[in-house]
């Protein structure tokens, strides 16, 4: 992984661990699930580098009431673009499979969380647009109930803290 800039300035190198550009999400546990890795490394103040086993990064920070520069993105945040971007990718493999012309996704995501430590996502909302020439509604409705139900690790992992709902429009194009 290259250097992380802010500012103008070196943030956060490449770790001497060895993480950067390698893929570590192939082992397998003694059980045989297959394993992944990340970590979270400290850069400045309440600002940290995650790192995946396939080598991408991001920056995370907390806001300025908990030390923070708001500098990136908060680490709910990322869960919950985790399970845009994973229903999003359940929705439009399933509806390419059945051969429709999906030309773009989109899946907004807004959520509850508790009140008190941990707080915990208590109700999650996503509202998908799927834009694509001649799509089949009932198709798109039933690749987002797969996606929900079947495929979506995220999302049936996060359904067991929180109440999942959806909402869903199709948009022709051409």
């Amino acid at each position: 992984m290259p250097e992380a800039f802010i500012a103008g300035r070196v943030i956060a190198a490449a770790p001497a661990s060895g993480y950067a550009g390698q893929r570590f999400f192939s082992g397998t546990a003694s059980n045989g699930a297959r394993t992944m890795k990340a970590r979270a490394k400290l850069i400045e103040g309440m600002a940290f580098l995650g790192e995946a086993g396939s080598g991408h990064a991001v920056v995370m920070d907390g806001s300025p009431e908990y030390g923070g520069r708001n500098i990136g993105i908060r680490p709910m945040e990322l869960l919950l673009v985790g399970l845009a971007g994973c229903t999003a990718f359940d929705v439009v493999n399933i509806l390419r499979k059945g051969r429709e012309n999906v030309a773009d996704c989109i899946v907004e995501v807004s959520a509850t969380r508790a009140d008190e430590d941990p707080k915990v996502f208590t109700a999650i909302h996503l509202d998908y647009t799927v834009k694509g020439k001649g799509l089949a509604e009932a198709k798109v409705k039933r690749a987002i109930e797969l996606s929900k139900e079947k495929y979506c690790s995220a999302s049936i992992m996060l359904g067991k803290s929180a109440e999942i709902t959806y909402g869903w429009k199709v948009e022709s194009e051409g």
